[in-house]
């Protein structure tokens, strides 16, 4: 479980961590926006790998322990605003990449590629780009890029407009401050956690401006619907019923758009991952991992 470091290209360097044994299929779990890998629980790692997974998870690009961008600088607010496209040094198909690239560092042919908001805008993209290195796909709390469809609620929008903290007190209540405010209000909010994991990702490597060239990247990438209906592998979709980050209305885009998709919709679910939760989405998604199964064996 120690971090291990993959090299793509001359010049940059993905962080990751896996859990379980290597000879179990393998799982890859890509997280959202200016979100660690930490943002996925080692608990819940722990718990996805005790039922027979090889499970992978990584920092992005700008994030972490990954190489960071700083030969750029983050987009302005109104270029944010005005959904400048220009200002984006590099894709989400180049985040789509990084996660090839990372299997391919592990010697794997293909994965279960799970991700969970702007982590499901890029598996989403190495669904539809690397159709042959995704065997399943799980696309939670996240969009098609489409400009009316998943877009935050005008609660979340403040989120996006704050100033960057300086301080390690500060960043680490900052993150407090907006999972109160996206979490899942039907669920309990483990706030010692939460500051934990904050503080440890304070760490690795706090990067605002990291995060504002990741969001670049979205607004870059625009609608996405037409290439998102080109994924042909089993997908499934679960999003919250109370996720004011990426409204509902983005998950049932994506099920629209992917031929034979599964929706979920949880109920008091928000943007997070409650602890609750944790058993019933890694049902689901074994279940549509046992899908894709049943189609390779029937192809």
């Amino acid at each position: 479980m120690a971090e291990q470091f993959a090299t793509l290209g001359d010049d940059l360097e993905i962080c990751f961590e896996t859990f379980g044994d290597a000879a179990d299929p393998a799982m890859l779990l890509v997280m959202g926006l200016g979100t660690q890998m930490l943002g996925w629980p080692e608990a819940f790692c722990e718990l996805l790998a005790s039922r027979g997974h090889f499970v992978i998870r990584y920092d992005n690009r700008d994030c972490g322990r990954s190489t960071h961008f700083k030969g750029h600088r983050p987009p302005t607010v109104k270029q944010l605003l005005l959904r400048d496209r220009t200002c984006a040094p590099y894709s989400l198909g180049d985040m789509a990449d990084d996660g090839v690239g990372v299997l391919d560092h592990l010697g794997l042919d293909a994965a279960d590629v799970v991700g969970v908001s702007m982590g499901g805008m890029i598996a989403q993209t190495m669904a539809a780009r690397h159709p042959d290195r995704v065997r399943s796909l799980a696309s939670l709390m996240s969009n098609t890029g489409h400009r009316w469809r998943g877009m935050p609620g005008l609660r979340a929008y403040p989120i996006f407009l704050r100033k960057p903290v300086t301080t390690k007190d500060a960043a680490i209540d900052s993150v407090v401050a907006t999972f109160k405010l996206i979490g899942s209000p039907d669920f309990p909010f483990d706030e010692d956690e939460l500051r934990t994991v904050a503080e440890r990702s304070y760490a690795r490597g706090y990067d605002p401006s990291g995060t504002g060239r990741q969001l670049a990247a979205i607004i870059a990438a625009g609608d996405r619907t037409a290439e998102v209906a080109k994924i042909t592998a089993p997908t499934l979709v679960v999003h919250g019923t109370r996720d004011v980050m990426v409204t509902p209305s983005g998950g049932k885009a994506t099920a629209r758009a992917i031929k034979g998709a599964r929706l979920v919709l949880i109920d008091g679910m928000g943007h997070d991952l409650p602890r609750d939760l944790w058993d019933g989405i890694a049902g689901l998604i074994e279940g549509n991992i046992a899908r894709a199964a049943s189609q390779r064996a029937a192809a």
